[in-house]
């Protein structure tokens, strides 16, 4: 695998539901070759898994942060072990 590939676990609250943020989110990740899923929670919360080089990953945040619709007023963040064969971004449901 690549040098500088990482994969980190985000779950982002605020006004991240009913707000294209699913989309948003897998749209970037394929624009940006990241690897993942995306997946609304029952409280309201959107949970992120994000593997990529970590450029790309700087990236992304600082996009879904620039969306206009989506208001993120916190973020927790955590690494995670690399999944070798993972070779897409998908919304779970």
């Amino acid at each position: 695998m690549k040098t500088n590939i990482r994969r980190y676990h985000f779950r982002f609250y605020g006004r991240v539901q009913g707000v294209g943020f699913r989309y948003t989110a897998k749209y970037l990740a394929s624009h940006l070759s990241l690897t993942g899923y995306v997946r609304n929670e029952y409280d309201g919360s959107v949970t992120v898994e994000l593997q990529g080089q970590q450029w790309r990953i700087d990236e992304w945040l600082q996009r879904i942060h620039e969306d206009r619709y989506i208001r993120i007023e916190e973020t927790e963040q955590k690494e995670l072990p690399i999944i070798e064969d993972e070779r897409a971004f998908r919304v779970d449901y």
